[in-house]
């Protein structure tokens, strides 16, 4: 019997961005997509804070080498970026909540980050939205709903109780794996596990 996996992400890191990419053909199991704000955890990067100009150009094209590594489509940065994600993961919470959370997400992901397109943006959320059959209408309402915006509150707090303290991550039972590696170390995990318990 397999651990369940939790995939937790915020769709303004591009770090998530290239893990999100990969979680659905790596990990040897599903894991349950699980939207959070990375500002409120203990020790999210923040993409704004860097010493220089060039330390900022350095990181962006790792990034656009990753993507190219992982043969995706060319890595586009939105304008603005860093950017406020705080409408997009309440859509993204709004779409957990009828069973949309993988689709919706993958969209926006690439909205952001292939698309170059600003998801503070309502109109960049709505883009998303639509490539998965969601109606523009409902999403509007649900991002606005109380309901919704403290299930990713309650996420997020959950998040940090089980020592999260940056996205993306991954966490397996007891075991918390964070990073833009974390996909993979995570699958290795589960499948250590899995042999184990057939050795068993």
């Amino acid at each position: 019997m397999s651990v369940p996996a939790s995939f937790y992400f915020d769709l303004a890191s591009p770090l998530a961005y290239l893990a999100a990419e990969r979680v659905l053909h790596t990990l040897p199991g599903p894991a349950e997509w699980q939207p959070v704000l990375a500002a409120e955890l203990p020790g999210a990067e923040r993409f704004d804070a860097f010493r220089c100009e060039q330390d900022r150009d350095i990181f962006r094209a790792e990034i656009a080498r990753r993507a190219q590594e992982l043969h995706l489509q060319p890595l586009r940065w939105p304008e603005p970026f860093p950017f406020d994600s705080a409408l997009a993961m309440r859509a993204a919470t709004y779409a957990k909540s009828i069973g949309r959370t993988v689709p919706f997400a993958q969209a926006a992901f690439r909205q952001a980050f292939a698309g170059g397109r600003d998801l503070q943006q309502i109109d960049n959320v709505l883009i998303a939205a639509a490539a998965c059959e969601m109606h523009p209408a409902a999403v509007t309402r649900g991002a606005e709903l109380r309901s919704v915006a403290e299930a990713l509150a309650e996420s997020t707090q959950r998040a940090t109780r089980s020592n999260i303290r940056d996205v993306p991550a991954i966490v397996v039972g007891d075991s918390v794996f964070e990073g833009e590696r974390a996909i993979e170390q995570a699958a290795e995990h589960m499948l250590a596990d899995a042999t184990g318990a057939t050795a068993r």
